[in-house]
């Protein structure tokens, strides 16, 4: 993998990174090492308090941004704790640099933290654990052929 690529998208339709979705956040994810980063400008459609980032676009944010170190992990997994520290308020139309790394591992579970920061500015952290899966937890929501290609990487079973 080349130092800085981008990610395909969970799906096309993900809330958070999905292209297709006009009421997600789309985020465009790249991975960097060990970490994965995407550039975000919250905007009227994430609207909380007059002017600002509303705090569930930050955690949705947060826990998409998180799902991406799966590829350094190289394994599904599902989020099993999300943790979001806001530190200052968010105005929109701020560009934010959304970062995520894994901190520590174990045979099931993945600890993951993230920062989202402008102009060396921290405007909040988020830690979550998630739970390594078989892709064949998400056959019994969905046809998993229609997620992309993003699954296709992951040969982990249970």
């Amino acid at each position: 993998m080349t130092p800085e690529a981008r990610l395909p998208a969970h799906s096309s339709q993900c809330m958070g990174c999905g292209s297709s979705n006009p009421h997600g956040l789309q985020l465009e994810v790249y991975r960097s090492g060990e970490r994965v980063y995407a550039d975000h400008t919250f905007d009227e459609k994430h609207l909380g308090a007059p002017g600002l980032a509303h705090g569930g676009a930050i955690s949705a944010a947060c826990d998409d941004i998180m799902g991406f170190t799966l590829w350094i992990a190289r394994t599904p997994a599902v989020t099993r704790t999300l943790t979001v520290e806001y530190r200052r308020p968010v105005p929109l139309h701020t560009p934010i640099r959304l970062t995520a790394w894994i901190d520590h591992e174990s045979d099931r579970l993945l600890h993951i933290a993230a920062a989202g920061s402008f102009d060396e500015q921290t405007y909040f952290t988020s830690s979550g654990v998630f739970v390594k899966v078989d892709v064949a937890h998400f056959r019994r929501y969905a046809d998993v052929s229609t997620i992309d290609d993003f699954f296709a990487n992951f040969t982990r079973s249970d």
